[in-house]
């Protein structure tokens, strides 16, 4: 029984997609028989192989439900109870997991501001201090989403320079990876050349936003970089009972190429929208209407009037990034469309010529 109308279309989030054809096939061939159950089938096997080919031959993996399980597992596993992670202002486990970090794990953040959503080693530096004082939770780990929370993408480069900081200073370095997909579609290269190759510790590799149904993962390149990760992962309650079913869906992201091939449409399309309205606003035809972040991954970030982002919102779905500055967010998915594109830059190029 359908609930919903399968023509309506959102730019809110790339969780508003629906499951990837591809994905929903390998569901149906995973739920054939029986498996044995807690992470001892064949797709979970067959995952940690895959793992290991695309971050390297110590990698681990730990697939979970969700991302902030994968956020707040991971960190756990990183750091004693005194530890701290240093992170952007704009970071997903600050801003938008409920406190899941602090309240269950009872870590402790320093966020940073950050002026295009990633962190330098000059930024961190503004709060890796205070080793060894019993007054000061110690800054133990560096945590950096890739893509950003503003769209933006951290080169191989200024990976390196933060993983070298956060190493030197004893200090270990966890990588965001809700959208790592759209990452590496952007930089065109495999995973290991910008995480494991790096010196990055521990990735919470990302599932949902590009087409799965509640599944992802944690990733250890570095397993000397956990403790308990085993047991952290139950006792948060992100052990799959039927894992098979989680490990098989991300394990359908890396055959054929699937995971890139969708991250790239969804970052093309991103592209697209920003270009085509670009071209309008060079063209006079539009005004009012500007940009405040690159677009370097799916998503667009622009500024205009409240007023009007509120009319563009009753035809299609966004959320507002800052209503203060009228910066709002616009998320393409792998299912995103060229027909969707030309109807919503149609609908902003009306709203703002009303």
């Amino acid at each position: 029984m359908r609930l919903h109308n399968p023509d309506w279309r959102g730019f809110a989030s790339d969780n508003y997609s629906g499951v990837h054809p591809e994905v929903l096939v390998a569901l149906e061939e995973a739920n054939q028989g029986h498996q044995v159950s807690y992470g001892e089938d064949d797709y979970t096997a067959a995952l940690s192989e895959t793992i290991r080919e695309h971050f390297g031959a110590k990698a681990e993996v730990f697939p979970v439900f969700n991302g902030t399980g994968a956020n707040v597992v991971a960190l756990t596993a990183m750091m004693p109870r005194w530890g701290a992670v240093i992170c952007s202002s704009l970071a997903h486990i600050h801003t938008d997991e409920g406190g899941a970090p602090e309240r269950v794990s009872g870590l402790k953040l320093f966020p940073v501001p950050v002026p295009d959503g990633k962190l330098t080693p000059e930024l961190i530096a503004t709060e890796a201090f205070g080793f060894g004082d019993e007054h000061r939770a110690q800054p133990l780990v560096v945590s950096i989403t890739q893509s950003s929370e503003l769209g933006t993408v951290y080169t191989p480069d200024e990976i390196r320079a933060i993983t070298s900081f956060a190493h030197a200073k004893g200090m270990l370095v966890h990588m965001d990876g809700a959208r790592l997909w759209n990452a590496a579609a952007s930089l065109n290269l495999p995973f290991r050349a910008f995480t494991a190759d790096l010196g990055i510790d521990v990735v919470s590799l990302g599932g949902t936003k590009n087409g799965l149904l509640g599944a992802e993962a944690i990733v250890v390149p570095n397993p000397d970089a956990v403790e308990g990760l085993i047991y952290l992962r139950k006792l948060s309650m992100q052990l799959a009972s039927k894992m098979r079913f989680t490990s098989a869906q991300i394990l359908t992201l890396f055959r054929d190429d699937l995971g890139l091939r969708s991250a790239r449409h969804a970052n093309a399309m991103a592209s697209t929208l920003r270009a085509a309205l670009e071209q309008r606003l060079a063209s006079g035809a539009l005004s009012g209407l500007g940009f405040s972040a690159p677009t370097q991954a799916n998503a667009v970030f622009a500024l205009l009037d409240n007023a009007v982002a509120d009319r563009i919102r009753e035809k299609f779905r966004f959320y507002d990034w800052d209503r203060a500055k009228g910066e709002v967010r616009w998320m393409c998915s792998f299912d995103t469309t060229e027909d969707d594109i030309s109807r919503f830059v149609d609908t902003i190029t009306a709203e703002l010529q009303a």
